[in-house]
């Protein structure tokens, strides 16, 4: 085991559903696991006048059922380290009440700042915490997504923050790039030297990637409304996952060599612009059908949502890397609520046989493929053709499979707890780079342009299915199908 540093967390927004879903799961997961030094604690801040009973009562009741093996003496060890105060992100005086409660600390303590809340809070936040003396340079400041709505807005955000705090304490956190699955592709890309010859262009045929969830908005109508999937998934998880998979072996695992080369992915995909946007994206809205065997009503019933509203719930892309290793591999990509099930992969399909000599089934796509799956379950099948038992040649897809759960029978590391612990103990190479994000927001930025212009609005399709069929004849130009339409 490996303890972090003595570390203050002080998680802003602490009564709400990410820190009680999330965050606290994560942090229990590490200190059962021994991996939180014994002076570490957490401060969980909110407007809510809770005494620390109170708040302890209601982690209890929303924390300790996402916590796995919390029995009563391992929950009642973790609580020791919870405290709760009571903080107007708005106020300077409870701010300075704050740094009141955290004077006196050891000067080798790390200090935490998480804003799991909106994004309109992040800049007064930081002015609050300078004010206060809580922006030195033992303070790192996790900053969830969506860090704005445009590259402008970014940038406001990103200037008021560099006020206070260098770029080595700001932690863009995308919890994607946590995932064992993920960590993992990094490993079998440059621990290994079985795939690096074959990927690349002249044996890469499509690279897709998917994410998709079966819930609607889930209550978050009014916050929807104001981001929707490009922004929430697209310019975020999507091309972090895009550039892992397309990135060139960095010099090192330090955190700039890891962000360098993902920004020159991002800085090589082919900018949009109205014929590319209308050629190849897709967006829609589900509209009221059945989801996990239940009826569910369409976006527009939710509450908080305009009843005229053109918000995305969904997106498909088709896009390309301009550089030697991608030229003319086509990445397609794509995001949706209340799809027909809960799934986030990434599928890379490699070349046919240039010369076949056995008869094999028609299939609609390449049976060389490499499918790394990231949710429900972590897991890396490699997919190829191989003779059936029997006195004939007939051919069929396997796959083997690396299972997580049956290769490593050790504890599972959340993706949450995995970057936290990154937190406490300085590694960055996990986190996203302001200039990687400034890339980012100019690359969807066309399409945000686009589709705020064009009056038709998004393609309705129906939930429980897989979205609009506009998305399955994007593919489908170049020969290609999205995984289950085989």
């Amino acid at each position: 085991m490996n303890p972090t540093p003595a570390f203050d967390m002080l998680l802003f927004g602490g009564t709400g559903d990410l820190v009680m879903r999330k965050l606290l799961p994560a942090l229990f997961g590490a200190h059962a696991a021994g991996l939180l030094h014994p002076q570490g604690r957490v401060f969980a801040l909110g407007r809510q006048a809770l005494s620390r009973d109170d708040y302890l009562a209601l982690a209890a009741r929303d924390a300790r059922a996402h916590c796995e093996g919390a029995d009563d003496a391992r929950w009642a060890a973790f609580c020791a380290r919870i405290d709760y105060l009571q903080v107007d992100a708005t106020r300077a005086a409870d701010f300075a009440a704050l740094a009141e409660r955290l004077s006196g600390d050891d000067a080798g303590r790390v200090r935490v700042v998480y804003l799991a809340t909106a994004p309109s809070l992040f800049v007064p936040v930081c002015e609050h915490l300078a004010a206060a003396g809580l922006a030195d340079t033992r303070t790192r400041l996790v900053l969830e997504k969506p860090l704005g709505h445009d590259l402008a807005s970014a940038d406001a955000i990103n200037d008021a923050m560099s006020r206070h705090f260098a770029e080595d304490q700001l932690y863009r956190i995308d919890h994607y790039l946590g995932k064992e699955s993920v960590q993992n592709l990094l490993a079998l890309r440059f621990g290994n030297t079985l795939f690096e010859p074959l990927w690349r262009r002249e044996w890469v045929e499509s690279v897709q990637v998917t994410l998709a969830e079966e819930i609607g908005v889930a209550g978050r109508g009014e916050f929807y409304e104001r981001t929707g999937a490009l922004r929430d998934m697209v310019q975020n998880h999507l091309l972090q996952l895009l550039c892992i998979v397309a990135m060139e072996p960095p010099a090192s695992l330090d955190a700039d060599a890891v962000r360098d080369e993902k920004l020159k992915v991002v800085k090589a995909l082919a900018p949009f612009d109205a014929a590319s946007v209308a050629r190849d994206a897709v967006r829609g809205q589900y509209q009221a059908g059945a989801s996990g065997g239940a009826a569910v009503e369409g976006y527009r019933a939710e509450e908080g949502v305009s009843a005229d509203s053109r918000t995305e719930t969904y997106v498909a892309l088709k896009t390309s890397i301009g550089n030697w290793r991608w030229a003319g591999v086509p990445f397609y990509l794509r995001t949706g609520k209340r799809l027909a099930e809960r799934k986030a992969e990434i599928v890379i399909t490699f070349r046919d046989v240039p010369h076949k000599l056995f008869d094999v089934p028609p299939m609609c796509r390449n049976a060389n493929r490499l499918v790394i799956e990231l949710q429900p379950e972590e897991s890396i099948r490699l997919w190829f053709r191989a003779k059936t038992p029997g006195d004939g040649m007939d051919l069929q897809p396997v796959s083997l499979n690396l299972d997580f759960h049956e290769t490593f029978r050790g504890r599972r590391v959340d993706a949450y707890e995995r970057l936290l612990l990154d937190v406490i103990r300085g590694r960055l190479a996990l986190f996203m780079r302001r200039d990687e994000q400034a890339a980012a927001w100019r690359w969807v930025e066309p399409l945000l342009a686009a589709w705020a212009a064009d009056a038709s609005g998004p393609r309705p399709y129906m939930a429980g299915s897989w979205g609009p069929a506009a998305a399955s004849t994007l593919i489908a130009r170049d020969g290609l199908s999205w995984p289950e339409e085989c």
